[in-house]
């Protein structure tokens, strides 16, 4: 299949239904650039394997390069084939994933992660997110390197015209799911290290991060 580069025009806008995912799919499988709902605002992505696909991505967004990138996963056993799942992760993520958390773990043996999406660090941020377009699109792709939907420093993203706005000529697809949730940035846990702590307080509360770790007989500097 030919790969997709930078878009010469305009990006196409497609419902983000059955149809809409299938071709964001294949545009992702091509080496395109997709921007898609989530939970919280609109995110663009490419697929990991893509050839040039994270340094497309940085570019469209004028995102400076020594930024780590997310990556969405499916479900538990996709984050696990990417990041090492302590205990107090598993926790976590069994606690309240789908949704606004995200794990920064240890890469896990043998994940063969590109530099650009690690900037050079030994750790790598993962999060099911509790919207069904980037999940699915995950499911079929693997691990799904996602950034917010925006020119970088600029705002956030709400809907799909928003999208088109700032990135209309720069990517290939817009999947158009309404206007986003909005609503507070997920919470960063760290839980690379002997014990998890706490790097942004966000959508979950630090009582609830306790309360679940203190449940399941977890040491933790939340």
């Amino acid at each position: 299949m030919k790969r997709l580069g930078r878009s010469p025009g305009r990006a196409r806008l497609l419902l983000d239904d059955a149809s809409g995912r299938e071709e964001a799919i294949e545009v992702l499988r091509a080496g395109g650039i997709v921007a898609m709902p989530t939970d919280t605002v609109y995110g663009v992505g490419v697929a990991l394997e893509a050839p040039g696909g994270l340094q497309r991505l940085f570019a469209a967004k004028d995102r400076p390069l020594d930024r780590a990138i997310v990556l969405l996963v499916s479900d538990i056993a996709q984050a696990a084939s990417v990041g090492a799942m302590s205990p107090a992760a598993r926790v976590l993520a069994e606690r309240f994933w789908p949704g606004g958390l995200t794990l920064v773990l240890a890469r896990a043996p043998g994940a063969d992660l590109p530099a650009a999406l690690t900037v050079g660090a030994t750790t790598i941020g993962v999060r099911i997110p509790d919207h069904d377009c980037p999940r699915a699109l995950a499911r079929a792709l693997g691990p799904l390197p996602v950034t917010s939907a925006n020119l970088s420093g600029q705002p956030d993203a709400r809907d799909a015209s928003d999208v088109l706005a700032q990135l209309g000529s720069r990517i290939d697809l817009v999947l158009d799911g309404g206007p986003a949730r909005g609503g507070i940035p997920s919470t960063v846990v760290d839980c690379s290290g002997e014990l998890p702590r706490i790097l942004r307080v966000g959508a979950i509360d630090r009582p609830d991060l306790d309360a679940a770790l203190g449940e399941a007989g977890q040491h933790h500097g939340v």
